[in-house]
């Protein structure tokens, strides 16, 4: 099957237990499965968690939701950000996140329910949250500084840095009289730059200019003078097109500066691996918690529909793309008669009030999609 007629979003539903519950999962894998493949499945067994009133499950029921998209939320912060560090193409970071045992595997990572209390699932997402924010605080940081000083060394010779293209004795140094001025000359105007520079002021150096440098509009040239003309060369040279660049030769700083690029580039790379892993192993925490949160949500709402004793079948579909309408109606018929209003609901096209609270569409069985289409595709 193409790779593209796989959905990232599974549907996870259940079902009463008919005579018995392996009876409701054979019925609905024939359905979804013998006329054309609607839908790859499997089970998603979940531990009898012990029921308190009707009243607690309606609370839990709502606290439920508001995790669900807390969590969600985290999940697709940190593969989002994934996504920013690796700086790969987004399928790539989609593979590379849900690689942890492809299909379904990943969605069975949980154990048993009952020993993941609510509060810690909040305080565990939580925490990857509030690291997360640290961490790639001090990351992009680090990146920004880098990217600063990359784009001062890029860039139009008007506006970027020249420490990196001139050298020593492009200069006249440590001259009482004499300095050395650098100058962007457009290579339109450069026959008159030839002609004029040496009369631009009084006591410019015959022949003292030489071209150092260009881009693809300009070329950089150097001319030495005395010092006391250089007002009167600026001022002259900028009715001519040419642009005396604020530079003063000096070594120390050119060096401290190319040593800081070099610290941040190694402490970026060194940054980089422990990053990736980190965002890798708390993906997987986040995702488990999320999966987690979607069990309970199911095993609460098929207790609030389907009544007690608990029995019924969770069982996790990934639809295909192509067919998603037709597995949509094979599901109707399957379990419309759960449900005696579902009739009338399944034509509504106006939201009926009530129905809308989960704020997910309504079905006559209990629905749950998980999207793992995790990346905002910008």
């Amino acid at each position: 099957q193409d790779k593209d007629s796989k959905m990232t979003e599974f549907w996870l539903i259940s079902a009463p237990g008919e005579k018995t519950c392996q009876q409701t999962w054979e019925k609905l894998h024939a359905a979804t499965t013998k006329n054309n493949n609607l839908s790859t499945n499997s089970k998603f067994n979940i531990p009898d968690l012990k029921v308190g009133t009707l009243d607690v499950l309606v609370g839990l029921s709502d606290e439920l939701a508001k995790l669900d998209s807390f969590v969600e939320g985290v999940v697709k912060k940190v593969a989002q950000y994934m996504a920013d560090v690796l700086e790969d193409s987004k399928d790539k970071v989609q593979e590379n996140l849900l690689a942890n045992g492809g299909k379904v595997n990943y969605l069975n990572y949980y154990s048993s329910l009952d020993t993941v209390p609510f509060l810690c699932i909040f305080k565990g997402v939580n925490q990857i949250d509030n690291d997360l924010k640290a961490r790639a605080s001090a990351y992009n940081n680090l990146k920004g500084n880098l990217q600063n000083l990359e784009r001062k060394n890029a860039g139009s010779l008007l506006t970027r840095s020249l420490a990196d293209i001139v050298k020593k004795e492009d200069f006249v140094l440590d001259s009482e009289y004499l300095v050395t001025l650098l100058v962007i000359v457009p290579k339109l105007n450069y026959n008159d730059w030839v002609k004029q520079y040496e009369t631009l002021a009084e006591m410019v150096v015959p022949r003292s200019s030489n071209v150092l440098f260009e881009d693809q509009d300009s070329y950089l040239c150097n001319v030495t003078l005395f010092r006391k003309a250089v007002d009167d060369f600026k001022h002259k040279a900028r009715e001519y097109k040419f642009m005396v660049r604020d530079f003063q030769y000096n070594e120390e700083e050119m060096k401290a500066d190319k040593e800081e690029m070099n610290r941040l580039s190694t402490d970026k790379k060194k940054q980089f691996g422990p990053l990736v892993r980190w965002l890798k192993v708390n993906f997987s925490e986040a995702f488990i918690a999320w999966i987690h949160v979607k069990a309970l949500r199911v095993f609460v709402e098929s207790v609030l529909r389907y009544g007690l004793p608990v029995n019924f079948q969770a069982m996790l579909l990934q639809p295909n793309k192509k067919t998603m309408k037709k597995l949509r109606e094979v599901l109707y018929d399957l379990y419309k008669h759960l449900d005696s209003s579902a009739a009338a609901i399944i034509d509504a096209t106006m939201d009926i009030p009530g129905l809308n609270l989960s704020q997910q569409e309504y079905y006559p069985y209990v629905y749950y999609k998980i999207d793992c289409n995790l990346l905002e595709f910008k």
